[in-house]
Order: C-alpha cells, then sequence, then structure tokens
C-alpha cells in the first residue's frame, strides 16, 4: 500500500516532504523496523517515539507519523494525536479486519478471562475456527501465542486480527480491559456483541475514581454504533444484578440482553446449590427452563456461565449446545485451579486480587471446607494502595489463617507493601513476605479436610521484583511444597 494510499484513513493532518513510497508494515517500536516500515511515534510513560524517528529512518523507515514536524529524509506525516492516527492507520493497512467475523468483546472487574474461555470453547465446539485474546494468551483455531497485555495495542491487535481473517476465523472473542478502553486501543474494531461482568474496586491507580471507572468500562456499549442492521445485530449483554448496567443501558443503542440471579433478567439462574464437584442450577428463560450441571464451583461461576449462555444464545447457538460445552468444562488456567499431588486437602489457586473476587472465591471455598481455610494473600505494587488493607481485612474475615505475603512489588520495597495491608487486618494472620514461604508454610499446617487457597497471581509464570522478572508459577510452588510435606 502506497503512503497516500494509507493516509486516507486520517481526517485531518500536514505532510512535510515529498514522496509517496511503498509502505511494507505500520510500526511504533523502532526495533521492529525494516526496510519499508511507516514508523509511528508515540509519546509513552518512560520514553517518547520521537526520539527513535532518526533511528527509524537509519533501520530503513520511508515515512514518519508525528505530533510535530522532525527534520528528516523521510515524509513526516504531523498529526495531533499519533495514539488516536495509530488506531486508524493499523486499522485501515490491514484492511478493517473485524469486519470478516463476529466479534465479542467481554469487559468488567472479575470473570473477564473465564467468560471469553467459555465462550470460545462454545463456539469451538460448534466446528467454528475461532479467535481467542485476553490475559493468558492469544489463540487462533489451535496455535497459541503470548501476550503481554490483557488487551494488546492496537497495531498488534489490528495484526493478530488480520491473521484471523488470513485463517478464516468465524468467531474471535476478546478480553477488553478499562487501560484498553481508555488509551484507545481497540478504536476500530467492529465488536458485535459486548458482555459485562460486573464492576467492583480496582485500578484506582490509574482511574482515580470509581466514576471513572465505570465510565471507563461504559465505552465498550457506547462504541458498539448507532444504527440497527437485521443482518448484524449489535447486542449488549448485561449484569441485571450490577447496578452499573443501569448505566451501560442508557450508552449504547444496541439491543439489551440481561442476565441474573437476584433481579428480574433474560436468562436467570435459581435453585442454586454447591458441592465440591460442581454447581447446579436452574436456568430460566422465557422460552423454556433447563437444569444446568456444572464442573466449575461457586456463585461467581454461576454467573459467568449465565454470561456465556447469554453471548452465545446472542450469537446464534442453540441452548442445548450452550448446555453441553459448558457442562463438559473442567475450568480456565489459574482460576479456582486445583493442585492435586494425592494430598489429603484441597490446594486451589486463583486469580483474585480484587477485594470482591477475592471474598467470592474466599466464600466459596469457606463453604465446601470441612475443616481450617488458609489463604495466601498478596497486593501488587505500583497499584492502587487503598484495597490493600480491604484485601487483609476480607482475608482475616473469612480464612481460619491468613498468610500475608507478597505478590508482584515491582519498584515498591515488599515491607510497606504488607504494611498497608496489615492495616486492615482483622483476624488472624502470619506475616512472610517471601511468597514461596508463605505457600509452604501454608500447606505445611493445613490437614485433611482444611484447604489452602492461594489467591493474586492464578496462571501466571513470573513474579516482578523490582526491574527484574522471575520464573515463578503459584501451581509449581505448591506442588513442591506438598512433595515435600509428604516426604
Amino acid at each position: 500500500m502506497r503512503l497516500d494510499d494509507l493516509l486516507h484513513a486520517l481526517f485531518t493532518y500536514k505532510k512535510f516532504g515529498r514522496g509517496n513510497p511503498e509502505i511494507a508494515s505500520v510500526e511504533s517500536d523502532n526495533r521492529n523496523v525494516t526496510e519499508g516500515s511507516l514508523f509511528v511515534c508515540i509519546p509513552g510513560y518512560t520514553v517518547d517515539g520521537h526520539d527513535f524517528a532518526e533511528d527509524a529512518v537509519h533501520k530503513g523507515a520511508v515515512a514518519i507519523i508525528a505530533q510535530k514536524e522532525l527534520d528528516l529524509d523521510v515524509p513526516v506525516i504531523v498529526v495531533k494525536d499519533t495514539h488516536r492516527s495509530l488506531a486508524e492507520i493499523a486499522n485501515h493497512f490491514y484492511q478493517n479486519p473485524t469486519e470478516a467475523f463476529t466479534l465479542i468483546g467481554v469487559t468488567g472487574t472479575n470473570g473477564k478471562t473465564t467468560v471469553s474461555h467459555l465462550i470460545e470453547k462454545v463456539h469451538r465446539d460448534q466446528n467454528q475456527k475461532t479467535g481467542l485474546i485476553g490475559t493468558i494468551n492469544i489463540k487462533i483455531g489451535e496455535e497459541e501465542f503470548e501476550t503481554k497485555n490483557t488487551t494488546p495495542e492496537p497495531l498488534l491487535l489490528q495484526k493478530q486480527f488480520a491473521n484471523m481473517k488470513e485463517k478464516s476465523v468465524e468467531t474471535a472473542v476478546m478480553e477488553v480491559s478499562s487501560h484498553a478502553l481508555t488509551l484507545g486501543r481497540v478504536r476500530g474494531c467492529d465488536y458485535d456483541i459486548a458482555v459485562f461482568t460486573n464492576l467492583t474496586q480496582d485500578h484506582l491507580d490509574y482511574h482515580g475514581t470509581m466514576e471513572e471507572y465505570r465510565q471507563a468500562k461504559g465505552l465498550l456499549f457506547s462504541q458498539l454504533g448507532n444504527t440497527y442492521d437485521p443482518a448484524r445485530k449489535k447486542i449488549a449483554v448485561l449484569n441485571a444484578d450490577d447496578p452499573a448496567s443501569a448505566d451501560y443501558e442508557k450508552m449504547t443503542s444496541a439491543h439489551i440482553f440481561t442476565y441474573g440471579i437476584d433481579n428480574e433478567a433474560d436468562v436467570k439462574a435459581d435453585n442454586i446449590s454447591f458441592s465440591a464437584n460442581g454447581t447446579r442450577f436452574r436456568l430460566i428463560m422465557p422460552e423454556r427452563e433447563e437444569d444446568v450441571k456444572l464442573k466449575l464451583t461457586g456463585k461467581f461461576s454461576v454467573y459467568n456461565a449465565l454470561a456465556a449462555i447469554s453471548a452465545c444464545k446472542a450469537a446464534g447457538i442453540p441452548l442445548h449446545d450452550i448446555l453441553k460445552s459448558l457442562e463438559g468444562i473442567q475450568g480456565v488456567p489459574g482460576r479456582f485451579e486445583l493442585v492435586d499431588e494425592g494430598q489429603n486437602f484441597p490446594v486451589i489457586v486463583d486469580y483474585a486480587h480484587t477485594p470482591d473476587s477475592l471474598e467470592n472465591v474466599l466464600t466459596t471455598v469457606k463453604d465446601m471446607a470441612k475443616g481450617n481455610v488458609f489463604a495466601v494473600v498478596g497486593c501488587g505494587g505500583d497499584r492502587d494502595r487503598t484495597k490493600r488493607p480491604l484485601m487483609a481485612k476480607i482475608a482475616t474475615k473469612i480464612a481460619d489463617t491468613t498468610v500475608i505475603t507478597s505478590d508482584n512489588p515491582r519498584s515498591e520495597d515488599p515491607e510497606r507493601i504488607l504494611d498497608d495491608m496489615v492495616e486492615g487486618a482483622d483476624g488472624h494472620y502470619v506475616r512472610i513476605t517471601d511468597r514461596a514461604q508463605a505457600i509452604t508454610h501454608a500447606i505445611n499446617e493445613a490437614s485433611e479436610g482444611d484447604v489452602v487457597l492461594i489467591a493474586g497471581k492464578g496462571h501466571e509464570t513470573y513474579q516482578i521484583i523490582g526491574e527484574n522478572v522471575h520464573e515463578f508459577d503459584d501451581r509449581n510452588v505448591a506442588r513442591q511444597a506438598i512433595k515435600g510435606k509428604k516426604a
């Protein structure tokens, strides 16, 4: 594609320098620039892409998009906002890939990963070629790729969508974070179905207030469009039990489809019962009722299942097929995942890293425990400090013994993080800064009938201490601790 053709994606800009070179790739990281690249200068938190424009030209960039004039020997296109322009350019360069398949976006504080995986599994069981983008990984069919962010930057996102289009994906499901929405990473994505799980305290270090956080999530629903196309309906799937849904219903022109337990909804669960083996409930819909049996457990799992059922119904999949798929799912990595090395007490690893998700998981664990509950809990560094005492308060209130420890301290002093947590402790706790030692302590203390919950990191296979990323997996540490105890 020629530069001038690519610039049709922009509405206003100034072009300095002559030439209409062929564009072989679009890049925002100068390290990825090759011969024929268009380099987009992005001002970041720590570095400014404008400082690397000259280096990009030396590496073969044939044009630059920037927010100011630059003295270079290639055409420089000046725009007001390179973040916005990058999304526009990426979408045009990859030829609007999300128009080629059904795109389902899932947002909310908790449950995004599980709901996305449930939806993707149902569609895959329909013999559809599927795509999945989220916290754990990116999948295209059976291929898996690593991802750094819950929702990738717009350039990588559109490139992956183009890859999906080329490989004939029929339905793609993606987690959509509040950061991605406010930063414009998903601009240009043509969503067909948007799903809301819930809204509880998280990311206040970034958004500042719960009101700003709620508004950020709402962008997904306001961006569903303002027209009614019978051939491609836009549908907002909302949690009727969460107050934020009333706001999102006002924000969107899309068709509304609701699910819930406590309030009236289009898809509703009743007569819920839990056991260590899973969950049963009565599914109530306007046209029919069904008994559902899941291998997943906990009230939060019922909400996740209802959200997935609603999204799949909105996508046109028969209810019988949806339930058949969901009833066969064992779980999602790092989400209420059992670590079984033959010990006589359950050890559970869960991603719970917000007050609400921790309370939900611990309540479920408490209900299934015959003996004591041991909770290993930490909080991340360089993140919302206000939730730290809340996490400790919830853990010490529900668990019999809480082991307060490190999560990903990042640039903060781990002891300071633990100090913040301890302020909220309202019950018996043990303070062990080293996470591996904390996990080992909880497992060594547990006996038959007890339950150990290791919360916060879930599927993560690393721990960030300072600027270093260390290999660390709660599940592997737990396995070693169990083996050591048995020995």
